[in-house]
């Protein structure tokens, strides 16, 4: 029975390697692939369930290029140049479920599109209109990708029988306005990225009451819209030009998990208290002066990088015992009053470069924060000194980035605060490159830290040398040390008067240096 099969199998796939086309290949698992192609190849076995077509030359497609693929499941034309579709060309394919004829000429629709047909991917084309003819008869379609074409409106009839449509994309076309009603009853995921609205009719999303994920970045809206479905888990509003958002717009939106409003003109946002299954909160790139206030207490993620914040106060983050990312990075933020992350026991990640800081803000942290922050990011500040207690008890610190700061001296105490750190960044800064200095580099090889950068500023002999690998600062290390070795060895063969009158330099700088 098994030779019987195996000679079967083999038979199959004999026939299989005599049929294929040339510029194709063709497998036992009744997939084709082929590229540079000047037309459909007329070889294709007939047994063909998926065909991958790409970066070839066929202008037009013909109601005879598939009419032998009678089981075919999966069509993907790409990048072919294609800029017609003959009518009726894919109609008798039955059992086509998945067509996607992306990067191609295409100025319209396909007519006649198989009942079955389940996904429809027709990006990077230049179709400019919609009809309501064009998707007739599609029940089961539940994915229409339509991005990056030339569609300037949006016909509420267009969709009208995609009653099983569940994702819809029209990012990067050229709509400045939509009409109302959209009746899409199972529509899960809608996205309008890119386009040129900048607003919506009353009721536009009325029927979609099945909605989760809806992204309106990158278009000219000045408030959010109306009306938005209580089913949304994730509202993208990026590079609009929202300049408040109102409490009324969206109190309703209680199931709401992640809301992104980065690249517009907030100066303030209220009502995201209400909004108790807030998780990620984006507010880059906006004209805040203050973090908002009232966040909702299961908030794991806030973004206000890129504002306008001078200061972080002790209120600010209250009941955010779920905080793990916080992002003020590229702010204004001179002032971080101790205890101003207290409550934040799931920190994780905590950014704050690029502000006016003179010191780590880390004094009077929750014992537990200090247990699970990994990555300190404090790069482009105004810090002089790297001390004890604002580093104490990071157990779980992995990423130090202390670039383009004013430090000059690193105490090696500082390091056994912290046994998990793998990365630090360190340049940028004014290093006074002594012995003492080398110290806490051994320290740090020891601990297998990956060291960024640690150029000398001092003393004049080091300037511009990696305190980290110059081999001529250890030298000199090395030097010092021979010559105190040899000084103590004098001092015992001196009378008492005469050993006096030597100086020997015994700086701490120095003093005892032990070499790699």
């Amino acid at each position: 029975m098994y030779l019987s099969y195996l000679l079967v199998a083999l038979s199959f796939q004999s026939a299989l390697s005599t049929t294929c086309p040339r510029r194709c290949s063709c497998d036992p698992a009744q997939s084709v692939q082929c590229y540079r192609a000047t037309e459909i190849p007329r070889e294709i076995p007939f047994t063909t369930r998926r065909l991958y077509i790409s970066h070839s030359k066929i202008k037009q497609l013909q109601f005879t290029d598939f009419r032998r693929m009678s089981v075919l499941e999966e069509l993907v034309l790409l990048c072919s140049g294609t800029e017609s579709i003959e009518n009726n060309t894919f109609k008798a394919l039955s059992t086509l479920k998945s067509l996607e004829l992306c990067k191609n000429q295409l100025k319209q629709i396909p007519t006649f599109l198989p009942s079955g047909l389940e996904i429809l991917r027709l990006t990077d084309n230049s179709i400019n209109a919609l009809h309501a003819s064009d998707f007739a008869g599609l029940m089961k379609l539940r994915v229409l990708d339509l991005r990056n074409n030339l569609i300037a409106t949006l016909p509420p009839s267009a969709f009208s029988s995609l009653y099983n449509l569940q994702s819809l994309i029209l990012d990067g076309n050229n709509m400045e306005s939509v009409s109302a009603p959209l009746r899409l009853p199972r529509l899960k995921y809608l996205s309008m990225a890119d386009n040129k609205l900048n607003s919506f009719p009353t009721n536009f999303f009325a029927s979609f009451q099945s909605l989760h994920f809806l992204s309106l970045t990158g278009n000219f809206l000045t408030k959010v819209p109306l009306d938005l479905p209580k089913s949304l888990l994730s509202l993208k509003l990026e590079k609009n030009q929202l300049k408040m958002v109102r409490l009324r717009d969206v109190k309703h939106l209680e199931n709401l998990s992640e809301f992104l409003l980065s690249e517009n003109q907030l100066t303030s946002i209220d009502g995201a208290q209400l909004l108790p299954n807030l998780t990620t909160l984006e507010l880059s790139k906006n004209q805040l002066h203050t973090v908002p206030l009232r966040l909702p207490s299961r908030l794991q993620k806030l973004d206000c990088s890129n504002n306008l914040i001078q200061r972080v106060t002790a209120q600010d983050f209250q009941g955010l015992q779920d905080l793990k990312h916080l992002f003020l990075d590229n702010n204004a933020v001179s002032t971080f009053e101790a205890g101003a992350l207290q409550p934040c026991a799931q920190l994780s990640n905590l950014a704050l470069e690029q502000n006016l800081l003179s010191s780590i803000p880390l004094r009077q942290v929750n014992l537990r924060t200090a247990d699970t922050l990994a990555r300190l990011d404090l790069k482009g500040n105004d810090i002089e000194d790297v001390g004890e207690q604002e580093l104490k008890d990071l157990k779980q610190l992995q990423v130090l980035n202390l670039r383009n700061n004013k430090i000059s001296l690193l105490d090696r105490k500082v390091l056994e605060y912290l046994p998990r750190l793998r990365h630090l960044y360190l340049d940028g800064n004014p290093w006074n490159c002594t012995c003492d200095l080398l110290r806490t580099r051994r320290a740090l090889v020891a601990k297998g830290t990956d060291v960024r950068g640690g150029q000398c500023a001092a003393p004049a002999q080091s300037r511009g040398e990696s305190w980290m690998s110059s081999k001529k600062i250890l030298q000199q290390c090395e030097d010092n040390l021979s010559s105190m070795e040899r000084g103590k060895e004098d001092r015992r063969k001196m009378k008492p008067n005469e050993a006096s009158s030597v100086g020997v330099n015994t700086d701490d700088d120095y003093y005892d240096y032990e070499l790699d």
